[in-house]
């Protein structure tokens, strides 16, 4: 009996298209999985000034293991057309909201609480479509990857990735892009450019700028211990320990670190300041920064150690009681001995934040510069 007499007319059909068909591909980073229309506030009670479609995104990324990830976002495209042809796309890396979903960024966008749109509205003033990442667990569920750079790196990437696949937004894939972040957000556009040859390298990255980076996290955590923004360095090892299971953070803490950590656990930058003070001997009874697990951690996600491809804008404060200038100009040293067009600039304002209000529209003209096409030059 021949295979067609033993088959039903139906599954012979079946048979047809089950051999026709081509499997569904699996989401790729950059991936949207979900898009939906929102509304972004500047300030409190007073809709953005630039007219714009604004979209909540989810989308596929890549975790500090290699692991996929879903990490949201916000994307703002003016609603003018843009005359010079494809119109740019900025991925914007924030600073230091928190670790609770509630201090994520689009959050704060959509109730009208984000500071950093002030500076998000000078691009979309010039026509450029944003994109602003909320990183790895902030927003999605799981913890927020704090300060583990290359998660926060291809979440920048793939936020772009994302913007230019997403329905009804208009932006092509081959358009010309830029990444810009402050503090954290500035470790993040340094991973941004440092992976994105190998990672990302269909993106047309045009430049990148990233001020007040905290660029060595060992030296950083160093400086935190014993000050006034403890719990930042402290948030880091929440980051990190999420990021990397083996550190085993918990078990290493005591009962009062491990109080005050799981109280920190949920809490925005603004509470943060409850562990002022503190040292990294008074949550734990080991030195945690001295065992090799953490230290092979840290050093994994120092920048430096590779040369980006496209020119760099660094920029930081001489009086930046956070993050030292020491460790900027350490990075811009490394980075220029590697070959990389580097400008940088050494700014005069008194303090972390005032090093983001100084240098944050100086690094928006600039990516503007490159990004239509203007070359860059370097300061080495």
């Amino acid at each position: 009996m021949t295979l067609r007499a033993r088959l039903s007319m139906p599954a012979i059909v079946l048979l047809i298209l089950s051999l026709l068909a081509v499997p569904a591909r699996a989401a790729a980073p950059g991936d949207p999985l979900t898009a939906e229309p929102t509304t972004v506030y500047l300030l409190p009670g007073r809709l953005l000034k630039v007219p714009v479609k604004a979209w909540h995104l989810t989308y596929r990324s890549t975790s500090a293991t290699g692991q996929a990830n879903v990490v949201s976002g916000t994307l703002l495209v003016p609603k003018a057309g843009y005359p010079l042809g494809r119109r740019p796309v900025i991925g914007y890396a924030p600073g230091t909201h928190g670790l609770g979903d509630q201090c994520a960024p689009s959050a704060a966008m959509s109730r009208g609480g984000e500071a950093e749109l002030a500076l998000v509205s000078l691009f979309l003033l010039k026509g450029f479509a944003v994109v602003v990442t909320d990183y790895e667990g902030l927003g999605t569920p799981g913890t927020h990857t704090y300060m583990a750079g290359i998660s926060q790196g291809h979440a920048v990437l793939d936020a772009i990735r994302a913007a230019t696949r997403v329905p009804g937004a208009g932006l092509s894939p081959s358009a010309p892009v830029a990444v810009m972040g402050y503090s954290q957000g500035g470790a993040s556009a340094g991973w941004a450019a440092q992976l994105q040859p190998t990672y990302a390298p269909e993106l047309r990255l045009r430049g990148v700028a990233a001020g007040g980076v905290p660029a060595d996290l060992y030296e950083v955590a160093t400086h935190l211990d014993g000050s006034q923004n403890f719990g930042l360095a402290a948030a880091a090892g929440v980051g990190l320990d999420a990021a990397y299971p083996e550190l085993d953070l918990e078990n290493d803490l005591n009962d009062r670190g491990r109080a005050l950590l799981a109280d920190a656990a949920d809490d925005c930058v603004g509470d943060l300041g409850k562990l002022a003070g503190l040292r990294f001997s008074d949550i734990s009874d080991i030195d945690l920064l001295a065992q090799p697990k953490w230290q092979a951690r840290l050093a994994e996600n120092r920048l430096g150690g590779i040369a980006p491809q496209t020119p760099v804008f660094l920029y930081h404060a001489r009086g930046d009681e956070t993050i030292p200038h020491r460790v900027g100009a350490a990075l811009r040293e490394q980075y220029c001995d590697a070959g990389v067009r580097v400008r940088w600039a050494s700014l005069s304002a008194p303090s972390h934040v005032l090093g983001a209000v100084e240098g944050g529209p100086l690094a928006i003209e600039w990516l503007a510069l490159r990004l239509i096409g203007i070359p860059a030059s370097g300061n080495c």
